[in-house]
């Protein structure tokens, strides 16, 4: 009982990690894996759990008569486990501060698979040192139950706090610092290059990441475990503004299994950096290169070597490509499934129709902002692609009710149709409503309702 006792006492209590008057105690289902929400300051106090006894009598008559009703108590440990894997963060904390028991089991390490911290004034490392020292008491040094950590959006997140999760977290799978602009490649370094099984990985928002630091120097310090290549598959490296080509080759020749990557307002790539990339990564089925501007019909010309494995392209606002580009993916990428054009006015009908004539299970087309593209255009879609859910139409120009019409008629799945500022009228939009009944239509017609 004294070493229980002890154990017990040396340790942060749930409420101290998750204050009992901060939003996330307020109502609220969560997943079946618990995880933990910091809203304000974390204080890493040393508080004991609720005592077993109580010394004043008439607490102590209600207390034996609340054990007397609450069954519950009889339950096994596994049991009661169980019950506390349905319940979110803050319930699970709110149970570890019933009894000695219950503290013990909502620290169970199968209920932390899952860490998540909010909060742009939360001290985000502490917090992270403190949960995981306290998920490290059996294992010591090692949390080897925990495979999420989700810190975006807190930008006191340092260098620091990368390097305890690095340090104690062998089996991380999925880490996503989103908008902490303070993290630097070395400290991405850390976390991929002692965690052999990361598979997804969000640096999204951080400004001062431009590689992972997989120099041919730094590569040397990899883990054994994976050699010079990193497990990663999914990469989101939106808004890291100084990522250029030489750091895109340098990510390509180190993560060759990667499937999604999203590159979206990486301004200084080009299309020196996407022939890099299709050399090491042939398995990308998912890529943006959203508003790189000088990436052109070059570029498209070598994400056609992906062939049939590409599913899903954004090449919105990336105004050098035109129609020669269109053909090339429409030619080698029969599969694709999801485009995203919008604001690329180089695109006219020409590139629409062999767009529609070679990928016919399109599902989702964005190709709001490119003038050129009238009912002609249209047309080609909706005698090919029967299959069209999603269509983004805003404010082009050339679009008439009659290519809607058209559309309507043929595309009887359409869930989602933007027309906003475009020029068509209630009668056609009424056609539409009435042709694909579960179409949700966006548009200006204030006459349309």
């Amino acid at each position: 009982d004294s070493d229980l006792s002890m154990r017990t006492l040396s340790t942060p209590s749930p409420a101290l990690i998750f204050p009992p008057n901060s939003p996330g105690f307020q109502n609220g289902r969560g997943s079946s894996t618990s995880s933990s929400s910091v809203t304000g300051e974390t204080v890493a106090m040393v508080h004991s759990p609720p005592p077993t006894r109580l010394t004043h009598p008439l607490i102590r008559l209600a207390s034996k008569q609340q054990k007397e009703q609450a069954n519950i108590d009889r339950l096994p440990d596994h049991s009661m486990i169980q019950i506390f894997s349905f319940l979110p963060t803050n319930q699970l904390c709110r149970c570890a501060r019933v009894c000695r028991r219950w503290y013990n089991l909502a620290w169970d390490p199968r209920l932390w698979r899952t860490i998540r911290l909010t909060g742009e004034t939360i001290n985000v490392d502490r917090a992270l040192k403190v949960l995981t020292r306290r998920l490290c008491q059996d294992t010591p040094n090692v949390c080897l139950m925990l495979e999420t950590v989700i810190v975006s959006g807190c930008r006191r997140l340092t260098d620091r706090g990368l390097y305890t999760i690095a340090q104690c977290c062998p089996e991380l799978r999925r880490l996503e610092v989103s908008g902490c602009y303070n993290i630097s490649n070395e400290a991405v370094f850390d976390v991929v290059s002692l965690c052999p099984n990361l598979e997804h990985l969000d640096v999204s928002g951080c400004s001062k990441v431009t590689c992972i630091s997989l120099t041919r120097e730094a590569s040397i310090k990899l883990s054994p475990l994976h050699g010079k290549q990193i497990s990663i598959r999914y990469l989101d490296m939106t808004d890291c503004f100084v990522l250029e080509d030489e750091g895109l080759h340098t990510i390509a020749a180190h993560c060759t299994q990667l499937t999604h990557l999203y590159l979206r307002r990486c301004v200084r790539i080009t299309d020196e950096g996407l022939r890099y990339l299709m050399i090491y990564c042939t398995s990308i089925k998912e890529l943006s290169v959203s508003d790189c501007r000088f990436v052109s019909d070059f570029g498209m010309r070598e994400i056609a070597k992906l062939e049939s494995r590409l599913r899903y392209l954004s090449i919105a606002h990336c105004g050098r490509i035109t129609d020669v580009g269109i053909r090339y993916i429409a030619k080698y990428c029969s599969k694709l499934r999801y485009l995203n054009a919008r604001g690329c006015e180089g695109i006219t009908d020409h590139g629409v129709e062999y767009l529609a004539k070679n990928c016919t299970k399109l599902k989702s087309l964005d190709i709001g902002k490119c003038p050129l593209v009238s009912d002609t255009g249209l047309e080609f879609l909706a005698l090919n692609c029967f299959n069209l859910k999603r269509l983004s139409l805003k404010s082009c120009e050339s679009i008439t009710g009659q290519g809607l019409q058209i559309v309507a008629a043929n595309c009887f799945d359409l869930q989602m149709l933007n027309v906003q500022d475009c020029d068509v009228s209630v009668d056609a939009l009424r056609f539409v409503k009435r042709h694909c009944k579960r179409c949700i239509i966006e548009h200006t017609n204030p006459a349309f309702f």
